[in-house]
């Protein structure tokens, strides 16, 4: 298994922007296709942003597109996921993912908590 470790999270203003970042330790990082989840209070976890092990597809809910931007260092073991323009829709713990391909992600880390302010 791979071990993820979030941080990167906080509490900003509607508009503002965050980057979360993963660090990941363990088997070969670059063997996973890597993602981010969320979970709002009371609701399901959802995919958010993915990205192949090679960083050349990604792969976006459409409720980010346009506004967040999912990348990798595979020479660093980090995954990043660049938030701008937040509303307080995507207040949430945020989640990220290790898996064989991106479709299937059986690896995930303790979280972070991004709070959006109206």
């Amino acid at each position: 298994q791979v071990q993820l470790v979030e941080s990167g999270g906080g509490l900003v203003q509607a508009g503002g922007s965050l980057r979360l970042s993963c660090a990941a330790s363990g088997r070969t990082f670059s063997n996973y296709a890597m993602g981010w989840f969320r979970q709002a209070p009371g609701k399901e976890r959802e995919f958010v942003a993915g990205i192949s092990w090679s960083g050349g597809t990604t792969d976006y809910a459409d409720s980010v597109k346009g506004r967040f931007t999912i990348s990798r260092d595979n020479a660093k073991n980090i995954v990043y996921l660049q938030m701008n323009s937040l509303k307080p829709e995507d207040t949430a713990v945020y989640y990220c993912a290790a898996g064989p391909s991106a479709t299937l992600y059986d690896n995930f880390g303790q979280g972070t908590q991004v709070t959006v302010s109206s």
